[in-house]
């Protein structure tokens, strides 16, 4: 019994121990003294107190007990969930597809999957990845994978037999609209990269856009590659939509911040019961300091991409448009474990270069509502800082826009969605089940698919009167446009239109005199201040 209990134990007690280490003795550890001989005996004891209840458990619980459910989903994140909301324990499975994101790529077909009525569909092949060179298309229904058919199948289980090594086959078949038979594709697997820079594209002359999906590994060079390409010196104005992204690596939140600000500029600080301040500072760049810039944010902007948004803010370099960020200020230490886990510990808290807290309040509200429940726009007068320029900036809360923008859907646009929120997806898959596949480069949607459209939503029994349809007719256009381009070009260029298309991004345009009324004043600021600190 104690054999097979120890390798599952293991990862337990050295979380339990870490958490001791930092949590009792602090920085100044050098050695156990008299004075911490009581905690370690308590440890000591709850730890011999816990195998001897999981040992009961195991061996009189009704039904089996498993290492998955007695220790990797039960007793390690029942007591990572008494210390914050993201302190996170990972599986074998889950800690190698962290190690994927973070490095920025995997092998496998290459392409997005979803749940869709109870099946898993193909949502885009990556553009030039093996599955959009064998042909698949968004709206393929999954049917088997090497010969195992998928019913009763997660999307995830899917997804796990897409992957494997560089060069083996895979065989998938696919239900297709408009076919009479299955279809099946051998496919070669490869490297597929996942860039984080997913756009990076002129709106329109001198004014760019990039988009920042997350942050890896490569982010700052995927930023610097990009620049280069568009041209850094051409850019009178750029877009910077970090809306949806979730964060990820530190060092490379500040490395994107830091091409925009001056050298030594503070980008962000953090602050830990047992470890010292430390501030990291802005690399500074020849030419990303000469451009207005304004950022795009909205409630699922988290960790990294806030350390972004709050130091351009702090440093009047960008104006932030949208709506308030998600608030996670959290400095975590991931740990390799044993038997391939991992964990990711919480170890300090992040500030902005003003000294205003990004975490917002977790103590009193649960999980759930953390993650899920209804924000409140609240300025918390206790932590209120300046920007360099002297504006009023609030702590506490995430990062809180210098305008707030939240379009919205008007009832005809909101009845559609609640009717079926995929609607533009499955009217697409089932027109080109009927159409050729490949559209002339240019392509316009226009009346004829429109009209085809109307017949749809028709046969669905959604209604449609006539005043509706006129006023959204160049709205419904652009839903249909970026839907018919991930299926005749790819998902890359299907991304791009939607950009172009998006009200936020256009505000955006619009709100570039602010951007640029931002920098003229930190331009000025740091003229007043070179001049004042001049020693002659």
């Amino acid at each position: 019994m104690a054999r097979r209990l120890k390798p599952l134990l293991f990862a337990f007690l050295v979380i339990a121990f870490c958490s001791f280490l930092g949590g009792v003795l602090g920085p100044g550890l050098t050695g156990v003294s008299a004075a911490t001989a009581g905690p370690e005996e308590d440890l000591k004891s709850s730890i011999k107190q816990f195998t001897r209840v999981y040992e009961v458990v195991e061996k009189n619980f009704a039904t089996p007990v498993t290492a998955d459910t007695g220790i990797y989903k039960g007793a390690i994140p029942g007591m990572l969930r008494t210390l914050d909301p993201h302190s996170n324990f990972f599986d074998p499975k889950e800690f190698e597809s962290l190690r994927d994101d973070q490095q920025g790529h995997y092998f496998g077909v290459g392409m997005q999957v979803g749940p869709r009525n109870g099946k898993t569909i193909v949502i885009a092949p990556f553009g030039g990845s093996p599955a959009y060179r064998a042909g698949l298309r968004p709206g393929d229904v999954i049917l088997a994978v090497n010969d195992k058919h998928t019913d009763g199948l997660n999307t995830q289980e899917i997804a796990d037999l897409l992957k494997g090594p560089r060069g083996t086959k895979v065989q998938v078949m696919v239900g297709r609209e408009g076919a009479d038979k299955p279809i099946t594709f051998d496919i070669v697997r490869d490297e597929i990269p996942r860039y984080s820079v997913e756009q990076a594209f002129w709106l329109r002359p001198g004014i760019a856009y990039m988009k920042i999906a997350a942050f890896n590994e490569h982010t700052s060079d995927e930023m610097e590659d990009n620049l280069k390409r568009l041209g850094e010196t051409n850019i009178k104005g750029l877009v910077l939509d970090l809306r949806q992204n979730p964060g990820g690596i530190l060092n490379e939140g500040v490395a994107v911040a830091g091409h925009y600000l001056r050298r030594g500029e503070v980008v962000v600080s953090q602050h830990g019961r047992t470890s010292a301040e430390k501030p990291f500072l802005a690399h500074g760049s020849p030419y990303g300091q000469n451009y207005p810039i304004v950022v795009l944010v909205d409630p699922y902007t988290a960790s990294a991409a806030e350390i972004v948004s709050g130091a351009l803010q702090d440093h009047d370099r960008a104006w932030i448009l949208g709506q308030n960020t998600f608030g996670k200020g959290l400095v975590q230490q991931v740990y390799q474990l044993p038997e391939d886990t991992g964990l990711a510990l919480t170890v300090a808290h992040y500030y902005t270069p003003s000294g205003r807290l990004i975490q917002r309040d977790y103590s009193h509200i649960s999980f759930l509502d953390y993650y899920y429940g209804k924000r409140t726009d609240t300025k918390n007068p206790l932590d209120v800082k300046s920007t360099d320029s002297g504006r009023p900036v609030y702590g506490g809360d995430g990062i809180t826009p210098d305008e707030k923008y939240d379009p919205k859907y008007n009832k005809f646009q909101m009845s559609l969605f609640r009717h079926d929120r995929f609607i533009f997806f499955t009217f697409t898959a089932k027109w080109f089940g009927a159409h050729p596949s490949k559209l002339p480069k240019g392509w316009e949607p226009g009346n004829d698919v429109l009209n085809d459209f109307h017949e749809y939503l028709l046969k669905q029994q959604v209604p449609v009167a006539e005043a509706d349809w006129n006023e959204n007719r160049a709205w419904m256009l652009a839903q249909l446009k970026r839907e018919m381009y991930a299926t005749a070009f790819s998902y890359e260029e299907s991304q791009q239109v939607a950009a172009q298309a998006d009200p936020m991004v256009l505000k955006a345009i619009e709100s570039m005199s602010e951007a640029r009324a931002l920098l003229d004043k930190s331009k000025k600021l740091i003229v007043m201040r070179t001049t004042r600190d001049d020693p002659r």
